[in-house]
């Protein structure tokens, strides 16, 4: 004879449990005393076991379903048995909730308790999705039967809010922090960027030279620039001007987390084709996430190029404690005057971001004129 087995009344206050999870399913054999579903309300989570041995005939709720106490959960019987007859009516409606990857991570507040303070009318799924994203239930309305929160609910509302991943969040209290205590003036000039296309054509026809991108070719070029125009190659913290010997160059990589800038260390004794290998390497692991602490750490100049997306002239924010910054634009053709003439040559945007308080114009001028040099003389570096 078939068996029913009902939503249990789990104390004075409980009207309503939810089927957090069924451990055994239509079609399974159980023995009396084997756990057959998992039901929870506001206080705890309990275990509802069978009463005899037999097969589940049918399960009546899906996973996440409010069920009333009192109300049949699922039966148990012989194979073959019908449970119909203790199928629950139309009064009671199991409420299904879709399951979603979420983007984005926020901040959720915890009782004393160590319960949600809405814990009391939120689905177990709800329940699970606000514990691991860590969203904030407080104060929010379910659509659920009597205002329940659902997974959907908070799913809707973590997808629409404006929210800030832990990098995106440091990135940006970063770049606040450097416009609030540093003295940032910006230049733009260009550089004859002729010998950089023809190393770059140089490098693709050869079989035999290591591969090296226009980037690549302008940190050396840089660093070439610094090592004769020491002083932006400095720190300002505290009040003091530290300026450093070696030079450690930071470069701004886009990653699928955001703004990464690892550093190639001793930059200055590195030939072109090591600079590369090196540049290439910390890129690619920057993309996949791979560095470490100490890669993203020491820079003592930073570049950022955004030429590869057409970019002609921006301003770069600093990363104090650094002095300086240079943002590296496109190359464009430019009508350039020479022996009383007007050609059009191919220049690279130059964008200097200098900190005042350290670097005058005068100084930052004068590193723009010996970089653009380097720059035009690219090709001696193959």
């Amino acid at each position: 004879m078939a068996t029913p087995v009902e939503a249990p009344k789990l104390g004075n206050t409980v009207e309503e449990c939810l089927v957090s999870r069924w451990a055994r399913h239509k079609g399974d054999q159980v023995a009396a005393g084997d756990v057959v579903a998992e039901i929870e309300t506001d206080k705890a989570t309990f275990e509802v076991t069978a009463p005899v041995d037999g097969v589940v005939l049918d399960t009546f709720f899906d996973e996440g379903a409010l069920v009333p106490v009192f109300t049949n959960l699922f039966v148990i019987g012989a194979p073959g048995e019908s449970a119909e007859g203790f199928r629950p009516g139309s009064r009671v409606e199991a409420v299904v909730e879709a399951v979603v990857e979420a983007p984005v991570r926020v901040e959720r507040s915890i009782d004393p308790a160590g319960t949600s303070a809405s814990a009391t009318r939120i689905s177990p799924r709800a329940r699970r999705f606000a514990r691991d994203q860590k969203v904030e239930i407080n104060g929010v309305h379910g659509s659920g039967p009597g205002g329940r929160i659902l997974e959907q609910d908070l799913r809707k509302l973590y997808d629409s809010a404006s929210r800030m991943s832990t990098m995106r969040d440091r990135i940006a209290r970063r770049m606040r922090e450097s416009l609030a205590t540093t003295a940032q003036y910006t230049m733009h000039a260009s550089a004859d960027a002729r010998g950089l296309l023809a190393v770059r054509a140089r490098v693709k026809r050869s079989t035999s030279l290591p591969d090296i991108n226009i980037n690549e070719l302008v940190t050396f070029c840089t660093i070439e620039a610094l090592l004769e125009v020491p002083d932006l190659n400095a720190e300002f913290s505290e009040g003091r001007i530290r300026k450093h010997a070696d030079i450690h160059v930071g470069f701004a990589c886009d990653t699928p987390r955001g703004l990464l800038v690892p550093v190639v260390r001793d930059a200055h004794t590195l030939a072109i084709d090591e600079l590369a290998l090196r540049m290439k390497d910390l890129a690619a692991r920057a993309v996949e996430g791979k560095l470490s602490p100490d890669d993203l750490s020491g820079a003592t100049f930073t570049i950022s190029n955004l030429g590869g997306l057409g970019i002609d002239a921006f301003t770069p924010i600093l990363n104090p404690p650094q002095v300086a910054i240079l943002g590296v634009g496109a190359i464009q053709l430019k009508p350039v005057r020479r022996g009383g003439q007007i050609e059009f040559i191919d220049t690279i945007g130059l964008s200097l971001t200098c900190d005042h308080q350290v670097i005058d114009g005068a100084p930052g001028a004068r590193f723009l004129k010996v970089l653009a040099a380097q720059i035009e003389k690219a090709e001696s570096v193959l």
